[in-house]
């Protein structure tokens, strides 16, 4: 086995404004950012790993190599475990925010190292469930105006998606006509799905859900605050609709009793928030345990998050489907060589392929990471 000593750790804040702006229930983001991490050992192999950090990329970088990084240096980039250990130990309190974003981004760069070294793509050494392609489902339909919402849904089938999510927010009212209009348009066949980002009080979110059990929708996904179990436990009593979180969580005890009480019927941990693949993995097997579906959140986030994302669908025993972007974003489409999990990578029949290539399958383009490098 290749050993693995790390030599040094290098945090890249990148941002890019978007060509359209995206909408969601809590507002307008024309621009989006990511930190992009490499890892270097000593015998010359470099991992790379992204964290999620929306606002502020330039400080979560400083972070991460002044913070993190000498914790780490000289040690072995085989010991995941311990390393993440030690980068939670960092501060004190409890785990989540800032810091388990950063250590994602390291994480995932230990991971691609140890699929490089072992000349193996990640969803092996995952242990793999056997899977060459992943079903893809269209991320995602702005809230706006409908004609936008029309065009977006004929767009995405027209690619040959046949599962596609739609943002909804307030009024509840106008969110229930939305949901009502798009299933007349995709007709029966198409599996549609809503995401609310926790715009909605209960009783706003069973006025919505009620309109999307009766309208076939696959899941709602954070009707409410993430923190609200006891509003999760109370809409998944009344509620015939599969409900769906996860993106908000770092760690796997955030919303580890809802899993096991099968309050939520799919979790969705971004692993480049969730504390990268050593504990978005943990997070993944745990719903498996508990029979509960998981599809990896993607996003707003870049080309390397998308990468690692396709490996854990891959292996993962309860997958269900793969959040595929379908807006346009330079941080997923050119940060990479090749794009993992993107639609221009969809086949015809909705699914994206599984690489066989070593660690994540993917290098760093040196000119897009010096584009949209922030250096204010």
């Amino acid at each position: 086995m290749t050993e693995l000593t790390i030599a040094a750790i290098r945090a890249h804040p990148l941002r890019a404004t978007l060509a359209t702006v995206q909408r969601t229930s809590q507002g307008d983001w024309p621009a989006l950012e990511v930190v992009a991490v490499e890892v270097e050992t000593e015998c010359g192999l470099t991992g790379i790993g992204e964290c999620l950090a929306r606002r502020g990329a330039a400080g979560y970088a400083r972070f991460i190599e002044a913070a993190l990084a000498p914790k780490l240096i000289g040690r072995s980039a085989h010991d995941r475990r311990a390393l993440w250990s030690a980068m939670r130990g960092t501060l004190t309190g409890r785990t989540g925010g800032m810091l388990i974003e950063a250590i994602a981004g390291i994480d995932i760069a230990l991971w691609d190292l140890a699929g490089q070294a072992a000349k193996q793509p990640i969803w092996r050494l995952l242990g793999g469930a056997g899977r060459r392609s992943v079903v893809a489902y269209a991320s995602s339909l702005n809230w706006g105006d409908n004609a936008r919402a029309e065009q977006e849904l004929a767009s995405a089938l027209a690619r040959g998606f046949r599962q596609v999510k739609v943002k909804i927010g307030k009024p509840a009212d106008a969110a229930i006509r939305r949901v009502r209009m798009l299933r007349r348009l995709a007709g029966d066949k198409v599996m549609l799905a809503v995401d609310a980002n926790w715009i909605y009080d209960a009783d706003e979110a069973l006025a919505v859900g009620k309109a999307l059990a009766d309208e076939g929708y696959g899941w709602f996904e954070e009707p409410i605050h993430p923190d609200d179990h006891a509003g999760y436990r109370h809409l998944r009593r009344h509620l015939p609709v599969r409900l769906a979180a996860g993106e908000s969580d770092f760690t796997a005890a955030d919303s580890a009793d809802l899993v096991e009480d099968r309050t939520l019927g799919l979790i969705q941990p971004d692993v480049a928030r969730s504390g990268g693949i050593t504990e978005t993995w943990r997070i993944a097997e745990h719903a498996a345990l508990h029979h509960v579906a998981y599809a990896p959140h993607v996003g707003w986030s870049g080309g390397i998050c998308s990468a690692a994302s396709v490996h854990l669908a891959a292996a993962a025993d309860s997958f269900l489907t793969f959040e595929c972007m379908v807006f346009d974003n330079p941080l997923r489409q050119a940060l990479t060589v090749p794009v993992l999990g993107d639609v221009g990578r969809l086949e015809a029949d909705g699914t994206l392929a599984v690489p066989d290539t070593p660690g994540l399958g993917v290098t760093l383009d040196r000119e897009a990471l010096a584009r949209h490098l922030i250096r204010d």
